[in-house]
């Protein structure tokens, strides 16, 4: 009984991480998100753009904020990407040179 016990608690663990990974398809992109971007901290700061996140089974605005550059990188922009299935949100990130 123990074994079966253990396989159990294995699998729901497994199920519970692979939730948190991986990308999500909707068959409808969410509608463009239009905001006031606040006033730059300096010369220095770049905007990171807003991001869509997965939250509570669907995706969920966060909006951008002003940080530094970063040596050797460039910020690019998420994008929605045309799946079969229907649209996936591709995160922003950094990227080098």
């Amino acid at each position: 009984m123990k074994k079966y016990g253990f396989y159990l608690i294995a699998a729901i663990a497994i199920a519970s991480l692979s939730s948190c990974m991986g990308s999500y398809v909707v068959r409808e992109r969410p509608a463009e998100v239009v905001y006031a971007r606040p006033v730059a901290p300096s010369r220095e700061h770049i905007w990171i753009t807003g991001d869509w996140v997965w939250a509570g089974g669907r995706y969920e605005w966060r909006e951008g904020h002003w940080d530094r550059p970063r040596p050797g990188r460039a910020w690019r922009e998420g994008r929605w990407d045309n799946t079969r299935n229907g649209y996936k949100w591709r995160p922003g990130h950094w990227d080098r040179y």
